[in-house]
């Protein structure tokens, strides 16, 4: 499990970006409650993931409305199967509203640009 945390800090709101290899829906939920053995991320707001799988796309907003389904496009446009990518954000007390997409999309950024260099 590969975790970035405190990437990005918006109106108090703070995210993180993690992920892993991932082959079913299964194995993503496992991958989350691993993840939330960690009291840092059990006590975020909203812990979205995506993955492309052989079964097809999941993915699991987890109240954040849309977020997902970002996580799977950038998935789709990296061409990055079997491998789960979850965006953790913390609530800062302020709504973001559309910036919250354009921060997950960064989150995701981040990472594939850290798993791209090792």
């Amino acid at each position: 499990m590969r975790s970035l945390v405190n990437i990005i800090s918006d109106r108090g709101s703070k995210y993180a970006v993690s992920g892993g290899p991932c082959q079913s829906e299964d194995e993503a939920k496992a991958f989350i409650k691993d993840l939330c053995r960690n009291k840092k991320f059990a006590k975020a707001t909203h812990n979205t993931w995506g993955l492309l799988s052989a079964d097809g796309p999941v993915k699991n907003d987890d109240g954040e409305a849309g977020a997902g389904m970002v996580i799977l496009r950038m998935l789709e446009r990296e061409g990055l199967h079997d491998h789960i990518v979850v965006v953790t954000r913390w609530y800062g007390g302020k709504h973001l509203g559309g910036d919250r997409f354009r921060h997950v999309q960064e989150a995701v950024r981040i990472y594939l640009e850290d798993l791209a260099s090792g």
